[in-house]
């Protein structure tokens, strides 16, 4: 049997060309490594998942290439990269600071450093989640960090900069990562849909990318365990039975009894909706959020805000074309009051219901 390997690493971005939605790094590096201005640290942050591991790969192996493309890539070719692509390399050393944090793990570092590379001009350090080196340790670590050996080139990696000490800071270059947006998740799950074989509905593919929140890592685990519950095809249903994702039609439909004011309809699909799971907070918080995506299609400008597939992007577009803008904004005060106050409410039902009641009262006065 076939070992399987997740998509996570089998789609592992092993250029800077191909790493998604963090342009303004990717070309930095480049640039650096192209003008011959590399500095002896660099700290990588960001949320999890975003390619800050994977970016400080790709530079370790393009800057110990002997034969770069015009466009600053590695060639795949010499003795350095293929040594870096089947994970034997010596000039490329990875430490997880989560479990080596101590002062004798620093030192070990420490000595290791002073070895130059036998092929290649650099010996690449990659520190992962730096700020769970303790105190000591961060403090043993100062010196080498600000005068490294010339073969020397260390790159920190952590998810909560705030929790590094200044000094470290103060020693190198930072380079900010960001969450990577929907639309470009959606768009790289396509991608990898389309290498295994895989045909997927895009309004599947965006709710991925919506759990996922912001890390391509999350969003392919996702598409990974959605493909092991429906195989080769993979549909809109799927996908939100699976991850325990409320149905926009639940919304678009409340919506219309809303305007209708058809109380008892609102009360009996929310009765529907905790019938089949869902939790009341997580009921009132999609709410806000569809009425917050139906304000956004009142202008043509802020249109683009909304995050959602084609034929759903549509959906709205109609539904907003029917809703008042003070209708809109008065029951996004109600919502948004009701989340608010779920966590102490002794009657979480009665809340949720009574709110939803006063939203579907709200264009009575006006008949």
């Amino acid at each position: 049997m076939e070992n399987f390997i997740v998509s996570a690493r089998k789609y592992r971005p092993d250029s800077f060309d191909t790493v998604v939605a963090q342009s303004s790094i990717t070309t930095t590096l480049k640039n650096a490594i192209k003008n011959n201005q590399l500095a002896h640290a660099y700290l990588f942050c960001g949320p999890r998942g975003v390619g800050k591991t994977t970016c400080a790969r790709i530079f370790a192996k393009t800057i110990n290439c002997s034969n770069l493309s015009p466009e600053v890539e590695a060639c795949n070719e010499c003795e350095s990269c293929k040594a870096f692509n089947t994970s034997r390399s010596f000039n490329i050393h990875e430490l997880d600071a989560a479990s080596n944090n101590s002062v004798d793990d620093i030192r070990v570092l420490i000595d290791q450093v002073r070895i130059p590379p036998q092929v290649g001009k650099y010996s690449v350090y990659i520190i992962d989640e730096v700020h769970m080196l303790s105190s000591q340790a961060f403090n043993a670590f100062l010196k080498t960090l600000e005068e490294p050996p010339k073969h020397a080139i260390f790159i920190l990696a952590t998810t909560e900069k705030h929790k590094i000490i200044p000094t470290i800071l103060s020693r190198c270059q930072i380079f900010d990562f960001n969450r990577i947006g929907i639309s470009d998740i959606a768009d790289y799950l396509e991608y990898v849909a389309k290498g295994e074989g895989v045909t997927a509905e895009k309004e599947a593919l965006n709710v991925i990318a919506q759990k996922a929140d912001g890390a391509m890592r999350d969003a392919l685990s996702i598409f990974d365990q959605i493909v092991s519950f429906s195989g080769k095809n993979i549909t809109y249903q799927d996908v939100i039975s699976n991850l325990n994702v409320l149905d926009y039609d639940y919304y678009f439909r409340l919506l219309d009894h809303f305007l209708k004011n058809e109380v008892p309809d609102v009360l009996m699909i929310f009765d529907d909706i905790l019938n089949h799971g869902f939790d009341g907070h997580h009921f009132i918080t999609g709410l806000s959020s569809h009425l917050r995506n139906l304000l956004v299609c009142k202008d043509s400008v802020t249109v683009q805000l909304l995050e959602v597939g084609g034929e759903i992007k549509e959906r709205y577009k109609v539904q907003a074309s029917v809703c008042n803008s003070d209708f809109l904004l008065k029951a996004l005060e109600i919502s948004n009051e009701c989340d608010m106050q779920y966590k102490i409410s002794q009657n979480k039902r009665l809340l949720v219901e009574l709110a939803l009641v006063r939203i579907a009262q709200l264009t009575l006065k006006k008949k």
